[in-house]
């Protein structure tokens, strides 16, 4: 990242061996990888393979049943405060749009008196400047998912999870979505996100991690992946096939 000196940043993430149970059975095997600061990256799976689980670790969500999740140069506080996450249903507070984002901004130490200024910038950024006093729950599906991929932008974290973040919108909305993801992508933060999308990961994908039952079967350049070279389980997953 640009704006950071190799010894400040988290990056890069490493998962060791890490495994999950949960009610004494096994949903993730041994997933080893290292995410590098530079390419998104795109996690894809049948339903139940275990990607949101997998963002849950990395993000810190969910400790592992065995194995090992690190980040680079800081311990698990600092990092926390680097990275930020988006859900597929995200969470407003009962506030106005821009207060959400101030809300955060203060969360994360930010000094008052730049408050006002750093949420302005967050809302023009993403088109939601002439909604900053509305209510945040009476804004559209599309719209929440913007305003909180903001609220996240606005904290500048090295690090953006992003789980299923269009799974519940009609294609406009997804698409402004996407631009504020690619645009976030652009201002120098990692993505690393889930979807249910074939064509949007072939839209924002750099790289795909391939996950089936719990493991990590393929792990290859976007343009490859797409192209065919891949895993004969991540092969039928492009054909649309069932996976069991």
């Amino acid at each position: 990242m640009g704006r950071l000196k190799v010894a400040d940043t988290i990056l890069p993430l490493t998962l060791d061996r890490v495994c999950f149970d949960a009610g004494g059975t096994r949903l993730l095997h041994d997933l080893t990888f290292t995410l590098e600061h530079g390419p998104r990256t795109v996690i894809l799976g049948p339903n139940g393979a275990g990607k949101s689980l997998t963002l849950r670790l990395c993000h810190g969500l969910l400790q592992p049943s065995a194995g090992a999740v690190r980040w680079a140069n800081h311990g698990a506080y600092q990092s926390q405060k680097r990275q930020a996450m988006v859900f597929q249903t995200p969470v407003l507070l009962r506030r106005s749009v821009a207060a959400n984002v101030s809300y955060a901004l203060a969360l994360n130490g930010g000094p008052r008196w730049l408050r006002s200024k750093h949420v302005a910038q967050a809302l023009e950024r993403v088109g939601l400047e002439a909604l900053a006093r509305r209510p945040a729950r009476a804004l559209s599906a599309g719209e929440q998912q913007r305003l909180a991929l903001t609220r996240a932008w606005a904290l500048d974290p090295e690090v953006l999870f992003l789980d299923e973040p269009t799974a519940s919108l009609d294609p406009a909305a997804t698409r402004t979505v996407e631009a504020a993801i690619d645009a976030i992508h652009r201002s120098g933060t990692k993505i690393v996100m889930t979807t249910h999308s074939l064509g949007q990961a072939q839209r924002l994908a750099d790289e795909v991690l391939f996950i089936h039952r719990g493991r990590l079967v393929d792990r290859a350049p976007a343009e490859d992946f797409f192209a065919g070279r891949q895993s004969a389980e991540a092969a039928a997953f492009l054909r649309r096939e069932l996976l069991w």
